[in-house]
């Protein structure tokens, strides 16, 4: 944690010296017509049973530089190669999320762990399987530089935009200099504060009330998902459907990702990771933080066994009984989880 705070720091030393290096590089990319900085003030629309999202102090949302951060997003430009982008891990269709175990970066390199999807990630608490991201601003400097990732020096990601003439122009519109560190993690985390699903059969439910939404396996379902027996809740409630905590749910005996321990350096932590909001589950598997495991009924039985008894395995996981009908039942709740924008992926 210290170290991405440290990050954070050098950010700011490096945004000091690339706008000498910006000087120098602009006779690269031409003389760039000044404008006047562009500032839409954009507000995201957000379902009525959903909290304002939370906005950081220094990067207030604009329409502009939220399409810069989307630009960015889907852009290649980013990695070492020019081969990889954000997009290539987290995929639109799969409600940003990954469609394989472990992703692929440049040079085919296989990540540590699974790309899990990015909706509604601006109410997460933090970043990352372990939370090692305090804010999406502070998150993108692992991916760029992860040598399993995009494997690019994060200054030399600036460079390159300094020295895109269509670059340069956008960043002097919406942040009124040449391209920076601080723009950088700004637009694309104002992009990523934009991806909101909360239009699902479940949606409704929690707007009206009103059960009837649910067929009979969909309301045998829930009620086996909001039961003591089950406790599905206690870590997958309200509208973000996570606690945003960090639970060792027992997937292994021995792990070799100590999870959170790798920041926290105590051992308690070992195999503790941050408890997914189930959002658009349906479709965002492979599932846990390395995608072991391949389906919603491999993850109901691994739930109702009582994981394999790690010494820092959560006291929520101590197994459960479930009839075929039941798993089938629970599992039919959790597809009325997808948005109904993704619903033809799912089917």
């Amino acid at each position: 944690m210290q170290l991405l705070f440290l990050n954070e720091a050098m950010g700011f030393i490096k945004h000091v010296s690339f706008s000498i290096t910006a000087i120098l590089l602009t006779n690269c990319v031409g003389v760039v017509e000044e404008t006047d900085p562009i500032t839409s003030p954009y507000e995201v629309e957000v379902p009525s049973h959903f909290p304002p999202i939370p906005v950081s102090n220094d990067n207030p949302l604009s329409e502009e530089k939220i399409a810069l951060g989307k630009r960015l997003f889907f852009d290649p430009i980013l990695s070492l190669d020019s081969s990889v982008s954000c997009a290539s891990c987290h995929f639109t269709s799969h409600a940003f999320s990954d469609t394989i175990a472990l992703s692929r970066g440049i040079g085919d390199s296989i990540g540590d762990r699974n790309a899990p999807s990015l909706m509604n990630v601006a109410y997460a608490t933090s970043l990352f399987r372990d939370g090692g991201a305090p804010s999406l601003e502070m998150q993108l400097y692992t991916p760029i530089e992860d040598e399993k990732e995009m494997h690019l020096d994060i200054d030399q990601a600036v460079i390159r935009l300094l020295n895109n003439t269509s670059y340069v122009r956008d960043f002097q519109n919406v942040f009124d200099t040449l391209p920076t560190l601080f723009g950088l993690t700004r637009s694309i985390a104002a992009y990523e504060r934009t991806l909101i699903s909360g239009n699902s059969t479940y949606d409704h439910f929690l707007k009206t009330g009103d059960s009837s939404i649910f067929n009979p396996q969909e309301k045998l379902g829930l009620q086996l998902f909001m039961s003591d027996e089950l406790q599905c809740y206690a870590c997958h409630s309200g509208f973000y459907m996570s606690d945003n905590s960090y639970r060792n749910n027992g997937l292994y005996a021995t792990y070799d990702d100590l999870g959170r321990a790798n920041l926290s350096l105590d051992t308690s932590d070992i195999g503790k990771f941050k408890v997914p909001s189930l959002r658009n589950i349906s479709i965002t598997g492979p599932y846990m933080h390395n995608g072991s495991v391949l389906s919603l009924g491999a993850i109901i039985d691994h739930y109702a066994e009582g994981g394999k008894n790690n010494a820092n395995q959560d006291d929520l996981i101590n197994g459960f009984q479930i009839t075929e009908e039941e798993k089938e039942a629970l599992i039919q709740f959790l597809e009325t989880l997808t948005d109904s924008a993704y619903l033809s992926v799912a089917l």
